[in-house]
């Protein structure tokens, strides 16, 4: 064989290889979402190809959560197989199908933050591991759950998004960048450290935040950030406080009884001072139907509570109002009357707002003998240690 003839074919080889590795960029636009090409992008993801694709944050590498492909994405990462990926989700109502129990403080950060630039890092005990080993295939459990834990992301990007919703499968998406080097944040950067390593970039130009992502893991007792980004630890403390609200008539005696006995089983249940309830996210307050002008609780019912150990004496009364009702979580009714009277303030409350004693009205004691008060005391100490019971922290 002529030498020039070997030369151009091993050229003829090379240039072949080089096409087979070129990255192929596809061009999109945020406010027209064209199916048909990110549809394409899905279905390579489900093959087991790498796509970019961008994000309020940053710019993801989008995977199929099984081993064969992850070992491909590590190596593009340059990172140690023993670490886990953050799992993505369309939607944020899926989060059910890979954390069975979610905790009042997540289910809150859940609503308030996603979609959105915040991963979550949910921590499952025994038997919600088992359950979850149940339910998904293998390869999915393997590779998303790490020390009985998995995080998980709803990005709030219309082209991610949709990419996520027309995948088969469960999908991680670690930031666009080599290891050790800063995450795109347009589709240029990642070309630069990604080019003919990943199989399509959906190029929608440049993320909102430039930001990663923020990471929390939510415990117990506290919310530990394990990467700062976009959300600050304080305005993730503000997102995730979880609010109690007890409602009665005059606010001086059935409501502040039962926000001082909710406290004290509250901070049983946290193992923890009832005076660290709010800087661990949880507060509690009173209100009445009616304004008695900054009145305090009644001696009775300040005496009925220090028979239980506890001090409501700093109780001061105020009234009920829309405001109030859509700030807090949780409200607890003492009578129909007074939750009707706060659903006609708001509708929306009528998920949230509740009878203490589920199924019956907590009398008023008001200007009757002390007994009577002991007695209502009890009646909302049972209530509550049953509700308590029903929170899931």
């Amino acid at each position: 064989m002529r030498p020039g003839v070997s030369y151009l074919a091993t050229i003829a080889g090379l240039m072949y290889f080089i096409e087979l590795m070129q990255t192929k960029v596809v061009k999109l636009d945020n406010t027209k979402i064209d199916i048909a090409k990110i549809k394409e992008a899905a279905e390579l993801v489900d093959a087991g190809k790498l796509v970019a694709f961008p994000t309020e944050s940053v710019y993801g590498i989008a995977c199929r959560a099984k081993e064969d492909f992850l070992i491909k994405l590590n190596s593009l990462k340059g990172r140690a197989s023993d670490k886990h990926y953050t799992l993505h989700i369309s939607q944020k109502e899926e989060v059910g199908k890979y954390v069975p129990t979610i905790g009042l403080k997540a289910e809150k950060l859940i609503r308030k933050a996603w979609p959105g630039p915040l991963t979550i890092v949910f921590e499952l005990d025994k038997q919600a591991m088992a359950k979850q080993e149940n339910s998904l295939n293998k390869e999915s459990f393997e590779s998303l759950y790490k020390n009985n834990s998995i995080g998980i992301r709803c990005p709030d990007n219309p082209i991610a998004s949709t990419l996520l919703r027309l995948t088969h499968n469960p999908v991680v998406a670690p930031s666009a960048n080599v290891t050790g080097r800063q995450p795109a944040t347009n589709a240029e950067e990642a070309l630069n450290q990604l080019s003919g390593q990943i199989d399509l970039l959906l190029d929608a130009g440049p993320c909102k935040y430039k930001k990663s992502s923020t990471v929390v893991k939510i415990g117990k007792k506290v919310l530990e950030i394990l990467r700062p980004g976009v959300y600050s630890e304080a305005e993730l403390k503000a997102m995730s406080e979880i609010k109690f609200l007890f409602v009665c008539t005059g606010n001086t005696c059935r409501s502040p009884m039962a926000a001082g006995i909710f406290r004290k089983y509250l901070a049983e249940k946290m193992q923890c001072k009832v005076d660290d309830l709010e800087e661990m996210g949880y507060k509690i307050s009173s209100v009445g139907v009616i304004d008695l002008e900054n009145s305090p609780a009644s001696e009775e019912a300040i005496a009925a509570c220090a028979a239980k150990g506890i001090d409501i004496r700093a109780h001061r009364n105020r009234a009920l109002y829309k405001e109030l009702i859509e700030e807090n979580d949780i409200i607890f009714a003492m009578s129909r009357m007074h939750r009707e009277r706060v659903i006609s303030l708001s509708k929306e409350a009528a998920n949230k707002c509740f009878l203490l004693a589920e199924d019956r009205d907590i009398p008023d004691p008001i200007g009757q003998r002390q007994q009577v008060f002991n007695n209502c005391a009890d009646l909302i100490e049972k209530a509550i240690k049953k509700r308590i019971g029903e929170l899931i922290i």
